[in-house]
């Protein structure tokens, strides 16, 4: 099905969401075949088919839900000949991280990122994007970090970490404060950033932020520096 994996490339390079789904398995004798695919979106079917119109509008009707769940699954959809066993397979959106600066902590993020899932980037966007967004600033003592942290925060990312102490980013939460941005915003910052990892060296830092972002984009408890639990949502 060259066609389907040509498509299934190209939708993602747009960073669509959509459903692979491949027949793995005949029972009876079905109008399909092992390994026949198609593609479906949340609404439509992009690409190839199981075999059948029947087992095509099955399929699309299951998309949706293992879109929002993000987990594969196996269907088993039926027809009059017989029934055939899929495997769905969604393909999500990868959420954005913008990282900042070009310290050594930054570096390794920006190396390690992606590997785990993340788009990356180093550049604050110039509106606000479709994925998920996720920002780690590097360095406490950008002379631009007000501002930046300004834009991101009105972009509504789903976290924003800030390297450094209290004692180092304080003044930088008081001017977000005096241009009048609401607390609960500013409540999303979280600094120092990272997870309790006893991380020393900027690779293991590095590691300590990654593994939260994980975290954070898992949904999963975590020990987080200076908080103990996630940071505030």
């Amino acid at each position: 099905m060259p066609e389907v994996e040509s498509e299934l490339t190209r939708r993602l390079e747009r960073g669509e969401q959509v459903v692979l789904a491949t027949v793995i398995r005949l029972d009876g004798e079905p109008p399909s075949r092992t390994g026949a695919k198609a593609l479906f979106d949340g609404e439509r079917q992009l690409a190839g088919t199981l075999g059948c119109s029947e087992f095509d509008s099955q399929a699309r009707a299951d998309a949706p839900a293992l879109l929002a769940e993000g987990v594969p699954g196996l269907r088993t959809y039926r027809h009059d000949l017989g029934a055939i066993e899929v495997y769905l397979e969604p393909y999500l959106r990868r959420p954005l991280l913008v990282v900042l600066a070009d310290t050594p902590v930054a570096v390794a993020v920006r190396r390690w990122a992606p590997e785990v899932g993340f788009d990356v980037v180093s550049a604050v966007p110039a509106e606000r994007p479709a994925a998920d967004l996720y920002v780690i600033h590097a360095d406490h003592d950008a002379p631009d970090l007000v501002e930046s942290l300004e834009r991101l925060l009105s972009m509504e990312p789903r976290y924003v970490g800030l390297m450094g102490s209290r004692r180092h980013t304080g003044h930088h939460l008081e001017a977000l404060r005096a241009r009048g941005m609401a607390e609960a915003r500013i409540a999303r910052i979280q600094s120092p950033v990272g997870l309790d990892i006893g991380a020393r060296t900027p690779a293991e830092i590095a590691l300590a932020i990654v593994a939260g972002l994980v975290a954070v984009r898992q949904g999963a408890p975590a020990g987080w520096k200076d908080r103990g639990t996630r940071p505030a949502e």
